[in-house]
């Protein structure tokens, strides 16, 4: 059992969903992602999405390729965000996932950045550039080092390959509702709920929906067949004010708000 693991159990119990942000590491600095985390984690997230920086993301839509390359261009290394993690997460309860492209896994060394994730407090890994059926490797690695692999499935994934994703998954499935690039949506897609309800028939790992879900009522429309939420765009955005002149402090302030109003809906 991982700690991803455990989140689940104890929410199943209690019959309520995950609420998970995605933030991205260094916008606007370090030091503000920390605070960030402690804040969400005070706030009672139940996981933590962090985004490693990258110059070539994949799937992700302008809000988060912005939040990207402002931290670059402050100079983000990865070593400092594995730095800053030491530092922050043995003082969180939320498990924290990195989203983080294979090419800088594999420039580091997939043994040697598994154990530096480890050893920083990571307790899972969203690799959306690894083909699930070239990911045996990585993901046998990553249980060796009592790490989650977590899986992608898309709403044009037919409904064989979505089993044999589902199968090399581990921790919970990442679901992307809609067909294209993250990024707030007024309306989510009208098969969306029964896409999941068909997915959660053939396997028992949690669902968590992501892309696009960035308001209450998004949540209230999924809740019945989800395990739980990501929530991307709209904390990045939100965030990304701080690089545009407001005061960080209140960038925070609007962030705690924010998350409130949308764990609000994912709990009640």
């Amino acid at each position: 059992m991982t700690r991803i693991d455990d989140t689940f159990d104890r929410l199943k119990q209690k019959n309520e969903r995950a609420f998970m942000p995605f933030i991205t590491a260094g916008d606007p600095n370090l030091t503000f992602t920390q605070r960030l985390i402690s804040s969400l984690d005070e706030a009672g997230v139940d996981l933590i999405e962090l985004g490693i920086p990258y110059s070539d993301p994949i799937a992700d839509g302008p809000v988060i390729q912005e939040s990207y390359s402002r931290a670059l261009r402050n100079g983000v290394k990865l070593d400092d965000i594995f730095e800053m993690l030491k530092k922050v997460t043995p003082g969180i309860k939320a498990p924290l996932v990195t989203m983080v492209s294979y090419a800088i896994i594999f420039r580091t060394g997939v043994d040697k950045y598994l154990e530096r994730a480890r050893d920083a407090g990571v307790s899972g890994l969203i690799v959306p550039d690894l083909p699930s059926d070239e990911s045996d490797s990585l993901g046998e690695k990553c249980r060796a080092a009592g790490l989650d692999l977590i899986q992608l499935i898309t709403p044009t994934t037919s409904v064989e390959r979505a089993q044999k994703i589902a199968q090399r998954s581990q921790g919970f499935i990442y679901y992307v509702s809609v067909t294209g690039i993250t990024g707030e949506r007024t309306e989510l897609p009208v098969d969306v709920t029964n896409s999941i309800a068909g997915l959660k028939a053939q396997t028992d790992l949690p669902i968590c929906v992501g892309f696009g879900i960035s308001r209450p009522e998004h949540i209230e429309r999924l809740k019945s067949v989800a395990d739980g939420f990501i929530v991307g765009s709209a904390f990045v955005k939100r965030i990304g004010e701080a690089s545009r002149g407001v005061a960080e402090d209140k960038v925070m302030e609007e962030v705690k708000r924010f998350t409130t109003e949308m764990m609000e809906a994912a709990k009640r």
